[in-house]
């Protein structure tokens, strides 16, 4: 009966201490879940399909096997370094703003300590990347975390923080020509520049829904400074020059048919963008701003690959 008594004392131990496990791990996996909530992790999808853009224009077709892994891992390694860094620092502001008061760290859901240890793990990957792809992408790499780092203040003194984020993201093309050909070249600043008027025309946009929020609490933004209408023309202005720079860049490049059909399709997709808020209807920001802007950027990628690869 002793032994009996024991085995079944050992069997609830062992229960109980799986229990526990289950509970942790859980519990783990609920908070990096949250976590890249977030930094919303699912909108690298803007930004990595024109490093994929400018790895391609740069290989002449199919980069490595090497180097593709190591410039998705330094896109993602920045952009979740970026994201997180923007959250913890943005975290009281957030709090104040009833749109983004349930965000992770206001609301308590991530600690800060939690998230400033996934900004380093972040930083070191996308070193790790810079190191492994090239020495001029890893002395490069610092004045890109600069970029990010100063991205998240702007906002405190300048209406021209949509910029600085279009700087951040023009980061993800050029680093991946430079990481196949190991130099700044030409076409090159051609794709950042694509990139920074792309994001920073969506940006504004996107600025709108803070417009009452950020007056009354003293920050700047496009929005701000030139009110719903004025915002919405200097988005298109932008637009218009991405526009203008793909044809550049198509004609420096000597690019093919299928380039030129992805820019048209590009067109399309920003007229439906703009004509969905043309009236300065809000209500519709969410398609305008995530549908059209994830498909623009999937549209060039998957073109630029079909151009390259058929020549």
């Amino acid at each position: 009966m002793a032994f009996l008594s024991r085995c079944t004392e050992i069997l609830l131990e062992r229960s109980r201490r799986w229990k526990e496990y289950n509970v942790t791990v859980t519990s783990l996996i609920n908070k990096i879940g949250i976590f890249l909530e977030m930094i919303k992790f699912s909108h690298t999808i803007f930004a990595l399909p024109f490093a994929l853009t400018g790895a391609l224009l740069a290989a002449g077709g199919l980069p490595t096997i090497h180097q593709t892994a190591w410039i998705v891992l330094a896109m993602v390694g920045a952009r979740t370094a970026a994201m997180a860094m923007n959250r913890l620092i943005d975290a009281r502001i957030d709090a104040g703003n009833s749109r983004t008061a349930t965000r992770a760290i206001p609301a308590g859901l991530v600690s800060r300590g939690m998230t400033l240890f996934f900004i380093i793990a972040a930083t070191a990957l996308m070193m790790l990347a810079a190191q492994m792809l090239n020495p001029l992408c890893l002395k490069l790499a610092p004045i890109a975390l600069f970029f990010l780092l100063i991205y998240s203040y702007c906002k405190r003194f300048t209406a021209l923080a949509h910029v600085v984020l279009g700087i951040c993201l023009a980061a993800a093309p050029i680093g991946a020509w430079i990481a196949i050909r190991g130099a700044i070249e030409t076409p090159a600043l051609l794709l950042g520049a694509i990139v920074l008027f792309w994001v920073a025309g969506f940006d504004i946009l996107y600025a709108l829904q803070d417009l009452e929020f950020d007056r009354s609490a003293g920050l700047h933004s496009i929005p701000v400074l030139l009110g719903v209408q004025g915002s919405i023309r200097t988005a298109r202005i932008f637009h218009t020059i991405m526009v203008a720079l793909l044809f550049t860049l198509y004609n420096f490049m000597h690019l093919g048919t299928f380039f030129l059909l992805g820019i048209i399709a590009t067109v399309a997709m920003l007229l439906y963008e703009h004509w969905l808020l043309r009236n300065g209807d809000l209500n519709k920001l969410d398609a305008a701003f995530f549908n059209m802007n994830g498909y623009i950027s999937v549209t060039i990628v998957l073109f630029t690959a079909a151009d390259v690869l058929m020549r």
